[in-house]
């Protein structure tokens, strides 16, 4: 494959199963997201949103674009910003790990961090202080932002239907925005209108079944409120997890697949443990967020030495 820029390189993404983690009996499959040029998920949103940017005007060529963000969205954007030569500044919790900082700095971004609680309300607020401050910068809102929808329910869920021509039965999604949950479902129902979407939550902040917001360690998602793009009407329940299961999912997933992802995809392995005996005989699919190297500072997550 060639292309003209990196930003063409994002998307396509492959299916890959699970043969050893919940056995040969089970059918389930997970995205790899971290093949995104930018190693996420998020790279697909951040593309989509800048260009709708473009396309309205709020963005002009050499400007300011700032986010808020835990790290992935802002890795993203720090790519599209670097390819189309915008400046890039990032509003994100002290919590978030050293490598994704470092990933930024690589990519050119300037970073302002909020306080060190786990969640992002504080990093929104700040980021929209900035875009008040700076004149004609463009507030990347990825949690309103309806272009971040679109990115999921154009790409993400047309390779899901390209394939999977015999369709699935569950799709299990952990929640930070919302976007790539509810704009992948959305539009996978169009087509397969009795597909189940199950929602994952960090089990200490279980904001979308209307519980408290709290710090937690599940980097990625579990954003401490719900999101403008958040559409309950896509999913048909919420599963919530606990961090100590997302992380040995995440330990268990590099070591039994070889797939080294972050804890946001643990916790997606932890809900799909949860719920295997009532997925027996169904296709599942689930997602890859990002890799496991941006969590190699996050204390408990992946060991020192070999056990």
């Amino acid at each position: 494959m060639r292309c003209e820029s990196v930003l063409d390189a994002i998307g396509g993404t492959p299916h890959i199963r699970l043969n050893r983690m919940f056995g040969s009996d089970h059918q389930i499959w997970i995205k790899l997201e971290s093949a995104n040029p930018g190693g996420s998920l998020k790279d697909r949103a951040a593309l989509a949103m800048v260009e709708a940017a473009e396309l309205r005007g709020d963005l002009q060529p050499g400007g300011t674009v700032i986010v808020p963000s835990s790290g992935n969205a802002a890795i993203g954007l720090a790519l599209v910003c670097a390819v189309k030569v915008y400046r890039l500044i990032v509003a994100m919790p002290f919590s978030m790990s050293l490598e994704r900082r470092r990933a930024l700095w690589a990519y050119g971004a300037e970073i302002v961090l909020t306080s060190h609680e786990g969640w992002l309300g504080e990093a929104v607020h700040r980021a929209s202080e900035l875009a008040a401050e700076i004149p004609g910068a463009w507030l990347a809102q990825q949690f309103d932002d309806p272009a971040n929808l679109l990115a999921h329910s154009d790409s993400t869920a047309m390779e899901i239907l390209g394939d999977f021509p015999e369709g699935l039965d569950v799709m299990v999604a952990g929640v930070g925005t919302g976007g790539h949950c509810c704009g992948t479902a959305l539009a996978l129902k169009e087509t397969w209108p009795n597909l189940e979407v199950i929602a994952v939550e960090p089990s200490v902040s279980p904001v979308l079944t209307g519980g408290p917001a709290n710090p937690h360690r599940i980097l990625g998602i579990g954003a401490g409120f719900v999101p403008s793009v958040y559409d309950p009407s896509a999913v048909n329940r919420v599963v919530s997890v606990d961090e100590e299961d997302a992380y040995e999912m995440t330990r268990r997933c590099a070591r039994e697949e070889g797939i080294w992802a972050g804890v946001s995809t643990g916790a997606n392995l932890a809900a799909i443990s949860q719920l295997l005996p009532e997925l027996e005989g169904k296709r599942v699919l689930t997602f890859n967020y990002d890799t496991g190297e941006r969590y190699l500072s996050v204390e408990g997550l992946f060991p020192d030495r070999v056990p």
